[in-house]
């Protein structure tokens, strides 16, 4: 452990940690470290100015929500309450009947939505506090189911993946509807109270829908224990919470990421140093790395937001910092 406390300063003096906020590296259910630092943060648009981060500091999550939504949803699936991945989307969204004429959109099924390969036109490329960001316009419409489904249909489902916040918030949407509960309602029941995970924070659109593609807030320590639960395939200290069977399904690589990263249900597949290594990431530099030969996982937030090579952090505190340290 101070081998890597040692790594970790020598690589902040380097400045190649900028804008890290914490980092928690846990292995074999040991905590190898834990680090808090100080800076500038903000929760979605609103600044929070400078924070002074500890255990027990709540932090945006961004897109690693979406990962989470994932896990969610297979829970769900497993109790019968939503569809399975080959069925029709639109099916199940009857209020949307119109759009469900269309024989593009028809085509539409879950795992289209999980793979976020559904040919819709969807910009996510611009920063996030502008309006005209798909995922912004989405939390600012009246009907964000519609808007998602009805934007133009660029392409056939299922060729290629396009980062989409909006397939994400239809897979909350059936959650919702087959469990007949909020998200986050469901989600503190069946994943966080199991997990004992208590102090937590899901923030919302302005229809009151908690963001199930960028809303959540969690500590670093509790990031890095949703790790844990994928680390040990669903269970966690004996307990199981997501079906073994959803997890290996949900890691499977299906489609490649614009940057040559494979991408199974909401999760990253990529190799780190040669390692096979499982992500979840999110806007600023936040990450979830699971790294199941090392039995690791590596949690990191940070406040980068929006910035081009916000990616550089959280990679260094693994390549740098962590990696080098295992045996």
């Amino acid at each position: 452990m101070t081998d890597l406390r040692d790594r970790l300063t020598e690589t902040l003096r380097a400045g190649q940690l900028d804008g890290l906020h914490a980092a928690v590296a846990v292995r074999a259910g040991e905590t190898l470290l834990e680090y808090y630092g100080s800076g500038e943060d903000s929760s979605w648009h609103i600044r929070l100015g400078v924070v002074e981060f500890g255990p027990h500091t709540l932090h945006d999550l961004r897109s690693v929500t979406k990962s989470v939504t994932a896990l969610l949803y297979g829970i769900a699936l497993h109790d019968g309450l939503v569809p399975e991945p080959s069925a029709p989307l639109l099916r199940h969204f009857p209020a949307y009947s119109d759009l469900a004429a269309d024989p593009a959109r028809a085509r539409l099924t879950v795992e289209h939505a999980l793979t976020m390969s559904l040919g819709l036109e969807w910009r996510e490329d611009l920063p996030y506090d502008n309006p005209a960001n798909a995922e912004i316009a989405m939390e600012l419409a009246p009907d964000r189911y519609r808007y998602v489904l009805e934007r133009p249909v660029v392409e056939p489902p299922g060729v290629r993946w396009s980062y989409c916040g909006g397939a994400t918030t239809l897979l909350a949407g059936l959650i919702a509807d087959g469990t007949g509960r909020p998200l986050a309602e469901y989600a503190r029941s069946v994943l966080f109270k199991p997990l004992e995970i208590d102090n937590l924070a899901w923030m919302c659109g302005s229809d009151g829908v908690a963001s199930a593609a960028s809303g959540l807030r969690l500590t670093s320590r509790d990031l890095a224990r949703i790790g844990e639960l994928v680390l040990g395939a669903g269970s966690w200290r004996g307990r199981r919470i997501v079906p073994a069977e959803w997890i290996d399904v949900m890691l499977r690589p299906r489609l490649s990421t614009s940057w040559g990263s494979r991408y199974g249900y909401h999760w990253y597949v990529e190799k780190v140093a040669e390692r096979r290594t499982v992500a979840a990431m999110g806007n600023g530099g936040q990450r979830l790395y699971v790294l199941p030969d090392l039995d690791l996982v590596v949690a990191v937030t940070a406040g980068g937001y929006n910035d081009p090579e916000q990616w550089r952090t959280p990679l260094a505190v693994l390549e740098r910092v962590v990696l080098p340290a295992m045996a």
